[in-house]
């Protein structure tokens, strides 16, 4: 069997200390995560945080700059991820559109708001995000290469 990791994109949104999450269900459970989800075949990872965060809020998404990339291996399940994280700017919303499916919707949160809620988020990666993000990390969004044809 090849070992094939799941790559994710996330968006890392801060406007006047709120950071903008989704709140979701996932299993049953009810959570919240970053604007994020699954690398397509075809898509630059750009272009994938640009899509989930249309998908998951509603709202336009400008990457300018990567956060971080994390690796996390779930403790429950036989699975690892790699999210390359992107901080940057939002759009408009659009009102009409609908949301992917288990999505509740957009939420804003002061990072108080989002510690208070540790045990309803989707996994650690994010409150790592918004702690990178915070600690000021950002790397130019030029480290990336697509070299297809």
């Amino acid at each position: 069997m090849v070992w094939k990791p799941h790559v994710t994109v996330a968006a890392i949104v801060e406007q006047e200390g709120h950071f903008l999450l989704v709140e979701e269900m996932v299993e049953g459970r009810r959570c919240f995560n970053q604007p994020a989800g699954h690398w397509d075949p075809g898509e630059t990872l750009l272009d994938a945080v640009v899509r989930e965060t249309l998908e998951e809020t509603a709202y336009a998404f400008e990457p300018e700059y990567l956060t971080g990339i994390y690796h996390w291996e779930h403790p429950a399940k036989d699975l690892t991820y790699l999210r390359f994280a992107f901080g940057g700017k939002l759009g408009t919303q659009r009102p009409d559109y609908k949301l992917d499916t288990g999505i509740i919707g957009p939420v804003w949160m002061i990072p108080a708001e989002i510690q208070a809620q540790s045990e309803h988020l989707r996994n650690v990666m994010v409150q790592r995000c918004i702690a990178d993000y915070l600690a000021g990390n950002r790397y130019p969004l030029e480290i990336l290469h697509s070299l297809t044809d």
